[in-house]
């Protein structure tokens, strides 16, 4: 037996209501924006969520960071061990992205092992990949290494609770929204514990595919990880997965809180991205508008627009995003430094450029503007 899907509150279907509109009206957005800027929007999604998703484990790496070693760059403010982590995360988010599409696609256990390999393959032997764990796991409290937060299942039960959890992702609740499908696989997965590591963000990503997989939106728009992946998010993330998962292997435990945390997730990520994609949008009309004005190459817009928005650009980034060779790029982005509108931050191996003095300042005033994301069940504030 698996860990059930409740029956939701009018609170929740309210809620859900909202999450629905705001997801289609993104959808729209998406579709109506240039590729070029959603290319970035994209790239910079998947980065966040790897970020967040790694940062619950205690793997940090800044997402600006996340995104440079995404395009390839090795020369970042992070340590091996992260560098690792993150470049693992990325290998299974892009596969995700791939298949999230896919036609003939079925859950199976060894899509589950398969994507446990790309995330923990670098660890194997040492530690157990891409197949079940071999003896007893728990989860310890957070801070607290000599206290556990939840026992999972014994080992030898392992091939019986998958097979369910497999066949439940296949078959199970069908008639349930796609995005409360999906937290419960989350849940069911997380609370089982096949692996002996690396569990919690196999189950993030279960539950990502599982969106994705619904339609309304790409998995770099669908994910929560990024959300999940904030301090206080994630204290509230380990305390209701000890609330509902209990202190041992509990299926029948009420599962409630777990759908109404998931679904305050779901609404303010998607007001995040909303906001991300209207700020990027508005940058990107202000210095096409500066460009046209200053005698700036529309083409050097991309790198201010970086370098607005993620607080740096690296040159090796714009000349891929505009395909350029690196003659041409450097260039671009010494005229740039000598206009002011870029400064140079670094030695030259590791260098990025940030907005200088003369960067426009009706540009980077919205782009620095922060979010006060809403709380959309009102008796919470």
């Amino acid at each position: 037996m698996l860990y059930q899907t409740p029956a939701l509150t009018p609170e929740d279907h309210e809620v859900l209501a909202d999450v629905d509109a705001m997801r289609e009206a993104l959808r729209h957005q998406v579709q109506r924006t240039p590729a070029k800027w959603t290319a970035d929007l994209r790239k910079t999604l998947t980065a966040q969520a790897i970020a967040g998703s790694n940062t619950i484990e205690g793997y940090t790496v800044d997402p600006v960071d996340v995104e440079d070693l995404i395009d390839g760059e090795q020369e970042v403010a992070a340590s091996d061990e992260n560098k690792a982590e993150t470049l693992a995360y990325q290998h299974a988010m892009t596969y995700i992205q791939s298949i999230h599409d896919a036609k003939d696609f079925v859950y199976e256990k060894s899509l589950l092992n398969g994507l446990h390999w790309m995330l923990q393959g670098h660890h194997h032997p040492d530690r157990l990949a891409g197949q079940w764990r071999r003896r007893g796991v728990w989860i310890n409290e957070p801070g607290d290494p000599s206290s556990a937060a939840h026992v999972a299942p014994d080992a030898d039960v392992l091939p019986e609770l998958t097979a369910e959890l497999v066949a439940w992702l296949n078959e199970g609740d069908l008639d349930a929204h796609v995005l409360i499908r999906a937290a419960m696989a989350h849940l069911n997965l997380v609370k089982i514990h096949p692996w002996s590591d690396g569990n919690g963000r196999m189950s993030r990503s279960l539950q990502t595919l599982m969106i994705a997989r619904g339609g309304v939106l790409a998995p770099e728009f669908s994910s929560i990880e990024a959300w999940l992946g904030k301090p206080g998010n994630t204290w509230e993330y380990y305390k209701v997965l000890k609330q509902v998962g209990g202190p041992v292997w509990s299926p029948d435990r009420d599962t409630a809180a777990w759908i109404s945390f998931n679904l305050l997730a779901y609404h303010q990520q998607t007001q995040s991205v909303q906001h991300r994609i209207d700020r990027s949008t508005r940058c990107w009309v202000e210095l096409a508008a500066y460009a046209e004005r200053s005698g700036v190459d529309e083409r050097q817009v991309t790198a201010l627009h970086d370098a607005a928005l993620a607080g740096r650009v690296r040159r090796a980034r714009y000349q891929r995003a505009e395909n350029l060779s690196n003659q041409q790029a450097v260039r671009d982005i010494r005229f740039l430094v000598e206009a002011d509108l870029l400064k140079p931050v670094g030695n030259t191996k590791a260098r990025y450029y940030v907005p200088g003095p003369r960067f426009p300042e009706e540009v980077l005033e919205p782009a620095r503007r922060p979010l006060r994301l809403r709380n959309p069940y009102p008796y919470e504030g």
